[in-house]
Order: C-alpha cells, then structure tokens, then sequence
C-alpha cells in the first residue's frame, strides 16, 4: 500500500474549501520543493498528526495549527494499491467504491472552546471511510500505519546512542534477523556454544553466569554471614544475587538488552554530523524495509543536512533506488538545487502559495522526451528555478552573465526579488519554459511564478551583411541559400512582425513570456539603443584578455585603463567612419544607428574575434564603475537599454511597469 493522496483544510498555511490543499502522490520517492514558508513542512507535519510515527512521539495542537482562527482542522490520507496482507489488515476499514478497496483515514480536530488543566481541550477524531462516515481506527491498526520520521537538523548521535527508549533499540528490536538468527538459551543443557545463540539467548547466558560466577557467590555468602548474625534464634535470613529483569517477559528482556547498544562509524574516533546521518538514515531504511504488512512511510527533511554536495547526490541516488527496488514510499523536503537536479522531474512537487504543482507526466505540457532531455541537461546551475520568485531563461553565457548586473543597475535586483537565471546553452529553451505550464489550468491552477524567455530576432539590418564580412556574392547582392536573413527579405513590417510572433508563441503561455531582441542579437541591439561605446570597449577588452592577464600575475588597473583609453579613441574614428557611410549612401539604406552598431558588433564575428562572455564581464564591470562614479543613474541606465531587456527584467521582478508596449501586447 501507499500514500497516494493528502488532502488538508484549514491547517496552518491552507485554507479550505476551493483553497484547501491537495498532494496526489506516487509510489516509490516524491521530492516536495520551493522557497521558505511554501507549506513544505506543514505537509510533514499534516502527515505525522494523521498516522503517527514509529518513535512514537506525542504532539501537540497550538493555537498557530488552525488557519485564521477556524475551529475544525481536517485531513484525509487516502491509501491505494492494497496487498492481501494490508486488506486483512484494515478489512473493516475499506472503501470499496472504486475498482480496487482503498483506505481513507479522516483526521479531524475541533477546538472546543474549553480549557482542560489550563489549556485549551481540543477533541481528535480518527475515522475511516471517504465521507469519514466509517468506523473510528483502533489504536491497533493506527499502529499499522505509522511512518518514519527523520526531522531537519537531527541529532543523529543521540538517537544512535544507548539508553532507555533509545530509538536505535527501537529499530532493532523490530528487525526480523535479530530474533531468527541463532537458538534461544537453554539452563538445563550442559553444552552451550555462545556463538549459536540469539541475542536474547545470549543475554540469558550471561544473566545465568553472572548468577553462578564465583565472585558473586563469594560476596552473597560474606552477606548471608552477617545475616546470620543479625538474625534472631529460630528465624535464619538468606539473601539472593539476581540479575535484574532476568524474569521479565522475552519482549522485555530484548529490550533491556538493546537499549544497552550504540551505533558508531566503525574505528572512527569522532564521527562527524554527516557520518551520523547516514549512519541514521541506513537504520530506518532497513527497519521500513523488512515491514510485511501496513504503511512503509519515510519522511525525511532536509536529507541534505549535513551533508557536502556529493554526498547529497550520493544520498538522493541512493533513496531513490531503495524506493525502487524494496518498493517503499518515501516523501523528502528539500531546499537543495544539488538534491534537485538529481530527482527524477516526474517525482518533483513545487509548493507554491499553498497549492501543490506536481511536475508529473499528467500535470504539465511537458512532452514525454522533454523528461529525457532535462533529466540529462537540468544540472544544479539549473535546478535552482524550482526555489524561485521568478525566472530568466537565457540562451547564452553573455546574458547570464550581464542581465543581472543590468537589473542590479535599474533598482531591479535579482537576488532581492528571489530571480534565478538558467542559461540552457542555446538549446532547450522551450523545454524548460514548459516546466512552469500546467496541462490543465483550470483543474490544476496555474503556477503563478513569472518566466522570462529571452530570445534573438535573428533578422540583421540589410547592411550587416557588408559590416560583419558575411559571404557575399561578387556584384554584392545576397545569395539565394544562406542560413541568415536581413530585413530585405521580408515583404512589409507585418511580414517581420509574424517572425516575433512566431517566436514569441514557441514558448509562452500562461505566466511564461517571452521577450524577442528589439533588432538582431543581445550585443548588437545593446549597441544599437545607446550603449555601443560601452559594447565596444568591452569588446575590446575582451580580445586582450589574455594579453592583460599575461603582463602581471596580479590584476593590473593601469594595463586595462591604457586599453579602454585605446578603445575610446578607436570607437570615435568607428563613429566618424559610420556617419560618413551614411552620407554617402553606402550603406543599403540603413540607419546610423544600425551601420554603428553593426561596426561594433563585428568585433564578435569578424577576424579577431571577442569573447562574448569576457565580453558581458567587462560590460557589466564598466556599467557598475560609471554606476558607482555617479556617471549613470538608474533611469539613465534603462532609457539606453533595449526596451525587450527591460520589459523582461520589469516582469521577473514583479514590476507593473510598461516599458515595452509591442512584446508587451505580443505576450499578453
């Protein structure tokens, strides 16, 4: 059997009614993930009310469990996929309105409104039946149901560590090995061989020698001696060593006899937080796994805990296999892109706003090989979009790099908004668009998180091909095959227009936009709306990179401000050179401001080429310093940026702004 429904109302963070909480889950391993405060752990929790967990913890109802002051919680587990066992288990218990008997167990706590010893009396129901019409659970069979718990921040070396009630005695004591390995003790035989019996056995062994050893029966009668004299005529005293619990019940006895064990890292003097919790988790594995009947349940929070990055991989690698392989379900919390990305995307839930977004086949517009393709490509850079606020996709190294530094620039900061930005690499931008669509809005809601998609026209201005040194044929005219387009082969604008819409519509929808370059690519139109100096400078930093790094082995000031001086009084003869070619029309037609920033996006594409990342360094460095140096203010900064960039970083940041009213109608 398995959990495969939570629903919750009225409970911390969850309303009821149309705002109450649904979790469809599966077997084997579910990941719940998203930021702080989502509802993550009022799920767990929600969990250990209903069915309890096995180191019998008792917990509380605080004012705080029920949402907005409501008087009644109410959660119901619903349980399929039922064995022979489980269904002799909860016979009386089952609902049979479906193909299969299922089992719904209705929690329901009411707050009466009285106070009992000073606190307030709140009455728990436990029932069965969809409705919670059924009979009520007996302690027996809730006991079936309990689930593993292993809580965030554990103390794993407590819990491993001797004493009474210890919960490494408790896993133990439950283990099928540790009563069916060897025989019992047996006082009445004279050939005992240690090594052939069971623990219990052994135990009654070593009571019965402590009985019987020498020392001890040396002392007893030193004790019997002075007894004697003690003792009035006619009325001896005796006295008698035993071994305390010694004819206690087998149960116990066991008991006693584990609670006198630690679990330790082998020959490690001091195991560390993380060991320990290894040590810990591989102990509820093998007691989970070795349950015949009833719930095989295991939450875990924050599994990450303690844990350096690869053994998280390692961890979640291995859990991941357990519920396969031994067919137990496990429900993990998580704030780790480093667990993430190592999660099968079919087993990712996103809690948002206390709703649940299962990333399941079923739940999104994700095509079935699109999972193939992020679970190879959807790394730990990339995972980080599950914890976020909003979402940037780019396509390439440059923009990853710069839009932050530009949104920082324009009092629209990115880690202040909770913006992550996924760079995809040129590839799969639609793929990991679909992440954030729901198959079935309405039914499902929608994920209300904005997802930016930043793309390229494509489309040069007709004097580019010229500029850029693109293969030309000998009059100068365009060759009919080739793999680029300028704006001449486009009949009208509208003709151009349903290139946009054509790219806009590939991966927008619901709260996913995606905004198209004004003009051609990144570099060109931030040259082309006012930044082709900075462009230009950049990009020549950029091919003196290695140059600059070469002569000293220190980062060197005066080297790269020589450089910019350089490039400055290069890019004034670039600007003389363009205005001339627009006057004496040599230049298709075109605008200044596209011969200029064509000139200064050649340096990317024609002989030396720069760097189109160390390139977004250096522009994002020369941005911040004339930031820095009062010489660009914030609205200086946006009027002189590409109105696509802006719209978009306006949108992931939550701003209502109208910055770009034509993407912005586009994507509406």
């Amino acid at each position: 059997m398995y959990l495969s429904k939570i629903t919750i109302e009225n409970f911390r963070c969850f309303g009821e009614g149309s705002n109450r909480f649904e979790l469809p889950l599966k077997p084997g391993l579910t990941a719940l993930v998203g930021e702080n405060d989502a509802g993550k752990t009022a799920v767990i929790d929600a969990i250990r009310f209903v069915l309890g967990t096995t180191d019998q913890e008792w917990y509380r109802l605080e004012d705080a469990d029920f949402y907005h002051g409501s008087g009644e919680i109410k959660i119901v587990c619903k349980f399929e996929d039922l064995n022979a066992s489980d269904k002799r288990a909860f016979v009386e218990y089952l609902t049979y309105s479906e193909k299969e008997p299922v089992l719904y167990v209705n929690w329901i706590a009411r707050d009466t409104g009285q106070m009992t010893k000073g606190r307030p009396y709140r009455r728990v129901e436990v029932c069965s039946g969809q409705q919670g019409d059924g009979p009520s659970l007996v302690q027996d069979v809730r006991d079936l149901l309990r689930a593993i718990y292993l809580r965030p921040l554990r103390d794993a070396e407590q819990a491993l560590t001797s004493g009474r009630g210890s919960r490494l005695s408790q896993i133990l004591q439950f283990t099928e090995k540790i009563k069916s390995v060897g025989v019992e003790y047996d006082p009445n035989s004279s050939d005992i061989d240690p090594d052939s019996l069971n623990v219990l056995g052994i135990g009654d062994f070593a009571n019965a020698l402590l009985e019987k050893h020498a020392g001890i029966k040396a002392t007893r009668d030193d004790v019997d001696n002075h007894l004697e004299e003690l003792s009035i005529r006619g009325s001896s005293l005796k006295s008698s060593i035993k071994v305390s619990g010694a004819k206690a019940s087998p149960d116990i006895r066991l008991r006693q006899l584990l609670e006198k064990l630690d679990l330790n890292m082998g020959d490690e003097d001091k195991p560390g937080l993380g060991s320990n919790n290894l040590l810990f988790m591989a102990c509820e594995l093998l007691l989970l796994a070795q349950e015949s009947e009833g719930n095989k349940l295991l939450l875990i929070e924050e599994p990450e805990a303690h844990l350096h990055p690869q053994r998280q991989l390692r961890v979640m690698k291995f859990l991941q296999e357990q519920a396969e392989r031994k067919k137990i379900q496990i429900l993990v919390t998580t704030h780790s892109p480093n667990l993430a990305s190592a999660i099968k995307l079919n087993n990712i839930v996103m809690i948002r706003n206390g709703r649940a977004f299962s990333m399941a086949e079923e739940h999104t517009q994700l095509e079935p090989s699109d999972y193939g393709f992020l679970e190879r490509f959807l790394d730990v850079t990339k995972a980080n979009l599950f914890f976020a606020r909003g979402v940037m996709i780019v396509e390439g190294d440059a923009e990853n790099i710069l839009l932050p530094t530009l949104a920082s620039l324009i009092g629209r900061d990115f880690t202040e908004h909770g913006v992550s930005i996924v760079n995809v690499g040129g590839i799969g931008l639609r793929r990991y668009a679909r992440i954030f669509q729901r198959k079935n809005s309405d039914k499902d809601w929608q994920l209300d998180i904005p997802v930016a998609c930043i793309a390229d026209m494509d489309v040069m201005p007709n004097c580019a091909p010229l500029i850029v040194g693109k293969k030309l044929n000998e009059d100068g005219s365009l060759p009919q095959e080739r793999q680029w387009k300028v704006k001449s082969d486009f009949e009208s604008e509208a003709a151009l227009a349903e290139v946009r819409q054509k790219i806009v519509s590939r991966a927008s929808g619901q709260s996913v936009k995606t905004f198209v370059s004004d003009e051609w690519t990144l570099e060109y139109d931030l040259a082309f709306s006012g930044l082709a100096e900075d462009v230009y400078v950049a990009a020549h930093l950029a091919k003196k990179d290695e140059a600059l790094a070469e002569k000293s082995e220190h980062f060197n000031e005066d080297e790269q401000e020589n450089e910019k001086a350089a490039a400055t009084e290069a890019f004034k003869v670039l600007k003389q050179k363009a205005e001339k070619a627009v006057t004496d029309g040599e230049v298709n037609g075109c605008s200044y401001n596209e011969v200029l920033a064509a000139t200064v996006y050649a340096s990317f594409i024609k002989g030396t080429k720069a760097s189109k990342a160390i390139a977004a360094q250096y522009l994002a460095g020369l941005l911040r310093s004339k930031h820095e140096s009062c010489q660009l203010a914030p609205d200086g900064l946006r009027n002189q940026l590409p109105k696509y960039l802006a719209a978009a970083i306006d949108y992931v940041t939550g701003s209502t702004e109208k910055t770009y009213s034509a993407v912005g109608a586009a994507n509406d």
